[in-house]
């Protein structure tokens, strides 16, 4: 019975000890992976900002200003190549006195390897309706369970080109240890306005015709992620949109605001990475560490019932002892039959 239990307890060590690397090397690479049909919102909130009011065609100062994003993942978008995850993602300014006023609206579709994070040019991904743009690096997360303390390229939708993103420090979130991103995009032409605008509102003085302008855009990111998941858990963005004429002489300001996202949005994000983590080290570590020290202590004791009940085998039983005290059969024992 003891030989049955061991041989039961060394198979079920075998089968541990088979397990921990198929749940490290196999299952954990699938199961590590971006969702498909991911939804966020997060909300930034900017004070003593400023913007130019196209209704009264004054700036107005001193503002609190609102950025409301929507992740939204499109499940179908892939092709049925779930090895690619594509989400859309839409940002709406505001002036928090008066919603209605939209300053800044702006809509991307991105398309990502699910498991490495890195951009894909495929499935109608674009930049606010631009699908000629080549995205490359990283946009809306890090590399999933795998942040290092370096620069990564990520891509940036306003001006529509992959900027370096610089590890700067850790710092704490929420009680989170997280790695702190830096980007700076330089001022960079995004765009013609179409319609000329008049002089005076450049701040050019004299009797001068209405200008043409372009659309400029400069802004230092900030971003705060959790370097166990790449999930980023806080956002900063100092953003300053102008127009100004060819010659640089005429210019306004559209905005100039410090974005920073709220604090309950900061703590939801925090427990999300707490919980993907959590799974991430479920299968990665937990998982295979377990089933390699299982896997060796049934082994050890399966060897060693198998030993002991080897050595408690029963010994065969003696001969029986002649009443002469010789083994074999009894003296007085009846004769056997023979041929006659």
């Amino acid at each position: 019975m003891r030989r049955v239990a061991g041989l039961i307890l060394i198979a079920l060590g075998a089968f541990g000890l088979a397990m921990a690397p198929l749940f490290r090397f196999y299952v954990a690479e699938r199961v590590v992976a971006a969702p498909l049909d991911h939804y966020q919102l997060t909300r930034l909130e900017a004070s003593g900002a400023s913007y130019f009011d196209t209704a009264t065609l004054k700036t107005r100062n001193n503002v609190t200003l609102l950025a409301t994003n929507i992740i939204r993942g499109d499940v179908r978008a892939n092709n049925g190549n779930n090895d690619i995850a594509v989400w859309d993602t839409s940002t709406n300014i505001f002036d928090k006195a008066a919603p209605s006023k939209a300053i800044s609206i702006q809509a991307q579709r991105v398309a990502f390897d699910r498991r490495t994070a890195e951009l894909v040019n495929c499935c109608g991904a674009n930049a606010d309706g631009d699908t000629s743009v080549r995205m490359s690096g990283y946009a809306l997360l890090f590399p999933i369970a795998h942040v290092e303390k370096r620069d990564y390229s990520f891509f940036d939708m306003t001006t529509k080109r992959p900027i370096p993103m610089r590890f700067d420090t850790e710092e704490t979130v929420h009680g989170l240890k997280a790695y702190r991103f830096v980007q700076q995009v330089p001022l960079t032409r995004v765009e013609a306005v179409k319609d000329k605008l008049p002089a005076k509102m450049l701040g050019i003085k004299g009797d001068v015709p209405p200008q043409k302008v372009d659309r400029y855009f400069e802004a230092t990111v900030t971003i705060w992620v959790d370097p166990r998941t790449g999930i980023p858990v806080k956002h900063r963005q100092m953003i300053h949109s102008m127009v100004r004429t060819p010659d640089g002489v005429g210019r306004l300001d559209v905005a100039r605001a410090d974005l920073v996202s709220v604090d309950k949005d900061q703590q939801a994000l925090v427990a999300l990475s707490d919980d993907s983590a959590f799974k991430i080290g479920l299968v990665r570590k937990t998982l295979p560490v377990g089933g390699l020290i299982g896997g060796s202590v049934l082994l050890l004791l399966g060897a060693a019932t198998g030993l002991i009940g080897a050595a408690r085998k029963p010994a065969p039983p003696a001969p029986p002892r002649r009443s002469d005290g010789r083994f074999g059969e009894a003296a007085d024992a009846p004769p056997r039959a023979g041929r006659h």
